[in-house]
Parts: structure tokens; sequence; C-alpha cells
């Protein structure tokens, strides 16, 4: 008998802004040992250059490019270069796909998937989402999910918002996607820009059980402590 394999993930990178989310989630999902298919837009690879350097071919440099990124800033010793054995596996890990290329398995229901993500997601592609538009293969395979009742995860970053954005965002959970918006905590001991990053990709992970140490998680506030201001009348 075969073994049976784990299900992929669908990483689609759309025109949001937001790059350095996209290439952190996409190396921790591959230190994770997770099959990818990726898709980039045209104006994801726009972002991407604009913010974060790199030119996104239309090949698999796509891949090697976002994997070897990593925050400028020496101080954000928190997001360490992977290593080239690391950079290696994951390109055999993640396939790339043309976004316009509708004759590929995710554009099907009866291909397999574990769950999407999209990341970051504009306000175009919610709104060709949420209307089941399939202008593209981003579309098509985020529909693909919606009807098949499998987990799509759509992390816009935008603000303010219009009303129809929010009506947008409002259907598209209605639909059954997880709508999370790219708005970091920071209570967790924030010291770089990174544990931003960090903070919102390990909540992607944790959506998706993928287990990771990016954050220190919230425990709540020391029980003694609480009692007593319980006591003291301190609200």
């Amino acid at each position: 008998m075969n073994p049976i394999k784990p299900l992929p993930i669908v990483f689609a990178i759309t025109g949001a802004s937001g790059a350095a989310y996209a290439a952190r989630l996409l190396q921790q999902l591959v230190l994770a040992g997770e099959q990818i298919h990726l898709l980039v837009s045209p104006s994801g690879a726009a972002v991407v250059s604009q913010e974060i350097g790199i030119e996104l071919g239309p090949t698999r440099d796509n891949v090697r490019a976002l994997l070897e990124y990593h925050w400028p800033d020496p101080g954000a010793h928190r997001w360490q270069k992977l290593s080239e054995s690391q950079i290696e596996l994951g390109c055999n890990q993640v396939a790339h796909h043309d976004y316009r290329n509708y004759f590929t398995p995710i554009a099907s229901g009866s291909f397999l998937t574990k769950a999407m993500i999209i990341c970051p997601c504009s306000g175009a592609t919610l709104s060709g989402v949420v209307h089941a538009s399939g202008n593209n293969l981003i579309q098509r395979a985020a529909d693909v999910h919606l009807k098949e009742h499998r987990k799509l995860l759509l992390i816009p970053r935008e603000m303010p918002l219009s009303v129809f954005q929010l009506e947008n965002m409002t259907r598209a959970a209605q639909a059954g996607a997880v709508v999370m918006p790219a708005m970091p905590g920071w209570y967790h001991g924030v010291q770089s820009p990174v544990d931003l990053i960090d903070f919102v990709v390990a909540r992607v992970l944790d959506h998706l059980q993928i287990p990771h140490g990016l954050i220190k998680r919230w425990d709540g506030p020391d029980l003694q402590e609480h009692q007593e201001h319980s006591r003291s009348g301190d609200q």
C-alpha cells in the first residue's frame, strides 16, 4: 500500500501591502514540512518588489527568492536566514503556478488540500472571492475551498475600510472563510517589527494547527495578583 501523503496547502500572494508577512509565512510553512502550491498575482509581485526588494519572476525563482529573504535589521535576530539546505528542501516542497493557468490541480475540487491562504489579500481579490468571479486561478482556487467547505484564510491589510470591504469580509465569513486582518497585538514584548510580523504569522499557523515558537503565548494575568485586585475592589 502507498503511504498516505499529507494534504498540501494553497498559498496566494496578492496586491495588498504586507509582503513581509507572506515571506515569513512561506518560510515557516516549509520549515514545518508542508507541501505548498504557490500563486502570485502581478499586483502581488509588484508589492513584493516595492516593499522587500524582491523581483519575482514567472518560475521557481519565486520560491527561492522568498525563502532567501530575511528582515534586514541586524537587531531583528529572531528572523534568521534559512540555510542553503533548508532553501533547497523548501524549493522542492513548493510548486509554483501561473495565476492565469486554470489547468492545474488546485482548480478542481477533486484535488484534495488541507487549506488555502491568501496573504496578503487585496480588496480586489476579496471582492472576486466573495462574488465567485473566478477571474484568475487565485479566485478559482478560493471558490473551490469555499464550495468544498475547506479552510480558507484571508489576511487583508487595509485601513480604513470602506463599507463595501466590510460587507465583503462579512460575506466571506458567512460563506465559511476565516477573515484575519493583519492587526498585530503588542502584548508579547514587541522589540522590533519582526515581533509584529510574527504575531500575525503565528495566528495563521495556529489556525492551520501547525506548531511553532514564534511568539510567547498569553497565559493571562497572574492568578494571585488577580485575586488580590478582586479583594481590593480594583477594576
